[in-house]
């Protein structure tokens, strides 16, 4: 694999003096040349300006978060990070690679997960290229090789989760966001690697139920909740049927045999679990009769 190494530039400043001064010393000498007929001395003056114009060439700007990937015929020669006004060999090509931090949403895509359900799904990705020579010459096209790859992760990520749990300590999509967060981005890491990117975040931006499944499992998602919901009253109903036992079995007051707290314990848990408002019930008679 070829890495970045980072090539020292000359000042493109100094280099533009430089140049300054001989073309205008190029110049007034073929001008005095060419006034007194010395046609040699004027071909070295014109030589000159020649040699002047192919090194001015050699002049680039560098901008700041931005690296330029230098290659002589071919061969790659470094890459220069140093930002401002730089001057290398006028043969070296220069293709710059921004180093700032980029991001983009993939396309929503359908894919199942691990209980075969019909999901759709996205992602955010940001990114940034950190190795310029594994970015240029690694890969084709290293933008659309993050794009694609990022979500070919998203894909793979889909099918390893199931879009909600069913248990409490089961890792899903939509219930353990931070994980599923982690996960992603250490799989589109690994895939970007090979190309000198850097995934600094991954989190998803979309996800829901496919179309045609997504009236029944919302469904099925309501029942959970009444379910779960109907639990925690019957626990509190209970816990508060054996408090007001213990309270009565401590009272002088209220001695009640086993039938009567069993139509206590009846009454109390119809009223305390009920939906409805409880209607009162004018007895006429005794609990027996």
């Amino acid at each position: 694999m070829i890495r970045e190494r980072e090539r020292k530039t000359a000042s493109g400043l100094l280099m533009l003096l430089v140049f300054l001064v001989l073309g205008v010393t190029g110049i007034l000498g073929l001008v005095e040349a060419a006034r007194h007929d010395a046609f040699r001395v004027a071909a070295a003056f014109a030589l000159l300006l020649a040699t002047v114009a192919v090194l001015s060439a050699g002049v680039f700007t560098v901008s700041p978060n931005q690296g330029v990937v230098l290659q002589l015929f071919g061969a790659y020669r470094g890459t220069a990070r140093e930002a401002g006004l730089r001057w290398a060999n006028p043969f070296y090509s220069k293709k710059r690679v921004s180093l700032r931090v980029r991001n983009f949403e993939s396309a929503r895509l359908k894919v199942n997960d691990t209980d075969g359900n019909p999901i759709d799904i996205a992602a955010v990705v940001v990114w940034k290229v950190v190795d310029t020579a594994e970015a240029v010459f690694e890969v084709d096209d290293f933008e659309n090789y993050v794009r694609v790859q990022s979500e070919a992760a998203v894909r793979n990520l889909a099918t390893r989760y199931p879009y909600d749990a069913h248990e409490e300590d089961k890792v899903s999509l939509r219930g353990s966001t931070a994980e599923v967060a982690k996960d992603l981005k250490h799989e589109i890491q690994d895939r970007l690697s090979k190309a000198g990117v850097e995934a600094i975040e991954a989190r998803l931006s979309h996800l829901a139920y496919a179309p045609e499944i997504a009236s029944a499992m919302l469904r099925r998602q309501q029942a959970g909740a009444i379910i779960a919901a109907r639990q925690k009253i019957v626990e509190g109903a209970v816990g508060m049927v054996e408090m007001a036992l213990d309270l009565l079995s401590r009272s002088t007051q209220v001695a009640l045999d086993e039938e009567r707290k069993a139509a206590m314990v009846s009454n109390l848990l119809v009223v305390l679990c009920a939906d409805r408002e409880a209607q009162p019930v004018v007895n006429a008679g005794s609990l027996y009769q």
